[in-house]
Order: structure tokens, then C-alpha cells, then sequence
């Protein structure tokens, strides 16, 4: 079986101010941490970033899960599609991790694989979502509700053809769930925090020095 990682870090960082890819998290990047994670699923690394940073691809000369270092598009599923690009046809499954998560663990990685082994056409780890929620106007039912995060597995025949129309959406799940794929929903990791703002870099180093520790 053939596993490819596609590590999105294409991102612009807007709301976090600058590029939240190279903020340092005990030593190493943001984006290198998450690219560690994706690369000890025993799996080949394709790292996405924004066209107009440089210097990227020197950060991984060496590392041998890397494969490419692509540039990015101008949106999240554009992205998606250029590092889907690099993955060859004989691929079985495809990996979509965000560059912007460095805490989730590697065996999030297996228990996403094994999933879509077990015959899921998309699989995301979920955690359940904690606080009330409301719509404009009325609130919102959070039973059965989970804050989706990544890695997201498919099996690449999948997940080419989810993307074949070019459609835009805010995960590749959704993108398969439109043309019909089941979506599976694995238990996903409380620290597999997103990078998004100052302050959610603060809480990554508090997290991963206490799990060095």
C-alpha cells in the first residue's frame, strides 16, 4: 500500500499577522513539526506552501519523507490540487494534513489510514464540540457536532475525483461527501490544536513542552 501526505501551508496567516509556518515551537517551526508527524505514518510527504515564500524547500533537503515542495494556489482546495499533482496514480491511500497543526500525534495518523482501509471513502477525526452554539437568531443543537480536524484520509482515486470539477470548499471530506462518498468519523485529539492566532502558539509550546517533559 502506498501512502502519500499532502501538507498544506499555503495559507496567507491573516488572522495570525505573519507567516505562522516559520513561528518556532521549541526549536522547530510550525511547519516542521507537522511535517515530522505526517512523515512517521510510514508514509511520502508532499509540503504546500505559498508561492512567494522562499527558502522552504531547503528546510526539508535531506528530510527523506519529503518527496516535493510544491507552490500553492489561491485558495485551500487549489492548494490541495497542486500537491495532488505530485502524487502518482499508483498511490492507494492520500493523506490532507494542515501545515498549521504540529501536535497531532502519529498514531492519529495510523487509526486515519486504517479507516480508509476499512473501506471509508473520506475520514476525519472529530472532536465533540464543547461550547453552545447559535446561529443568527437561534441557537444550535450541539448534540452529534465535532470539530473536524486533520489529517483526512482517502483512498486517492477518491479524493482525485472529488477534486476533478475544481470545486472549493473548506475541507476535502465535503468535497467528497458531494458526489456521494461516505464520510467516517474517527476520535480526533483534544492538543491537535490549529495554529491560527498569536496566542494559539503559546498554548503549541506550553503542550509540546509538556509532552517533552
Amino acid at each position: 500500500m502506498s501512502i502519500w501526505t499532502i501538507v498544506v501551508a499555503a495559507g496567507r496567516g491573516d488572522r495570525f499577522g505573519t507567516d505562522k509556518q516559520s513561528a518556532d515551537v521549541c526549536g522547530r517551526s510550525v511547519l516542521e513539526h507537522s511535517v515530522s508527524a505526517a512523515g512517521g505514518s510510514d508514509g511520502i510527504v508532499i509540503v504546500v506552501v505559498a508561492a512567494a515564500v522562499t527558502g522552504v524547500a531547503e528546510c526539508f533537503t535531506g528530510v527523506e519523507a519529503v518527496t516535493a515542495v510544491v507552490p500553492g494556489g489561491a485558495t485551500r482546495s487549489a492548494s490541495v490540487r497542486a500537491g495532488l499533482a505530485s502524487v502518482p496514480d499508483d498511490a492507494s491511500v492520500v493523506l490532507v494534513h494542515d501545515g498549521a497543526r504540529p501536535l497531532a500525534s502519529r498514531r492519529l495518523f495510523e487509526v486515519v489510514v486504517a479507516a480508509v482501509e476499512n473501506g471509508a471513502d473520506a475520514v476525519v477525526p472529530g472532536v465533540p464540540v464543547s461550547d453552545s452554539l447559535r446561529r443568527a437568531g437561534s441557537a444550535v443543537d450541539r448534540e452529534g457536532m465535532f470539530a473536524v480536524q486533520t489529517p483526512q484520509g482517502f483512498p486517492a482515486a477518491t479524493l482525485r475525483e472529488a477534486h476533478a470539477g475544481g470545486d472549493d470548499a473548506s475541507d476535502d471530506a465535503t468535497l467528497v461527501e458531494a458526489i456521494g462518498g461516505r464520510v467516517v468519523v474517527v476520535e480526533g485529539e483534544p492538543d491537535n490544536i490549529k495554529i491560527t492566532r498569536p496566542v494559539d502558539l503559546l498554548v503549541a509550546r506550553e503542550l509540546l513542552g509538556a509532552s517533552d517533559g
